[in-house]
């Protein structure tokens, strides 16, 4: 097997280095990742400005670009080959519930998607790095199931609570949960007096009922949602179609 690896915390993250560290044994890996964090990052690319890909000492190449430009850079000019499946994280923190429209990682699986590949992105549930190694037996186990019953290509969103490995309960299949609208953003002061904000944090959880992502999660299970890219609300087209006629 073939696998590119991306994520948006960057190529010096240790939870891209664990990742690329558990898939090795299993398959021939290629690392392309962003040169520095660009979480929350979305599917953007970059298009006002030209790239550059340089190689670390490890072997990763890294992309002053976004998540989707690293994959997309990888598939069109860099790779010589075509990697059977895409995989991107380990994040640092969760992707789930409307994370996963902002989320870089999400996005980094997503581009390799559009271009008909298999793939996978990772999350901890929470930030630290804490039972890194654990997550990243679990990224090892889940690429090694296949998932040949699914439709080819897939999208899966992955998170893993900050448990050992041990204490883990089995991979459940969920559904995005929904969470409350963002905290206020916090303002301050530049040096200058200037107002600046910071983005706030997310909302809690809204719908975290039993067969969500929150749910799961936070019963100690790893959480596994199949995501799809076409955004037409089916159900509205009846309703939209009788107000244009």
């Amino acid at each position: 097997m073939k696998i590119l690896i991306s994520n948006d915390d960057g190529y010096l993250a240790p939870g891209i280095i664990a990742l690329a560290n558990a898939l090795t044994p299993i398959a021939e890996i290629v690392v392309v990742a962003p040169d520095s964090n660009r979480s929350g990052s979305s599917n953007s690319l970059t298009l006002d400005r030209p790239l550059a890909v340089q190689r670390a000492e490890n072997g990763f190449y890294f992309v002053n670009g976004t998540p989707s430009d690293c994959v997309h850079i990888a598939l069109t000019g860099l790779l010589n080959f075509r990697p059977d499946l895409i995989v991107s994280g380990i994040n640092q923190g969760q992707n789930m519930g409307d994370d996963t429209l902002y989320s870089g990682t999400v996005a980094a699986a997503t581009e390799g998607f559009l271009f008909g590949i298999p793939a996978i992105a990772f999350s901890q549930l929470d930030k630290g790095w804490e039972e890194l190694d654990s997550a990243a037996q679990v990224a090892r186990d889940i690429v090694e199931r296949r998932f040949n019953h699914l439709p080819q290509p897939y999208l899966l969103n992955v998170n893993i609570p900050n448990l050992p490995y041990a204490r883990l309960k089995p991979a459940l299949a969920t559904r995005l949960g929904k969470r409350h609208e963002s905290e206020p953003v916090i303002r301050d002061k530049d040096p200058h007096g200037r107002d600046i904000y910071w983005i706030g944090p997310p909302g809690a959880a809204r719908d975290a009922g039993d067969g969500t992502d929150f749910h799961a999660t936070a019963n100690g299970h790893v959480s596994i949602t199949p995501l799809q890219v076409d955004l037409t609300h089916a159900a509205q087209m009846a309703a939209l179609r009788k107000d244009l006629s």
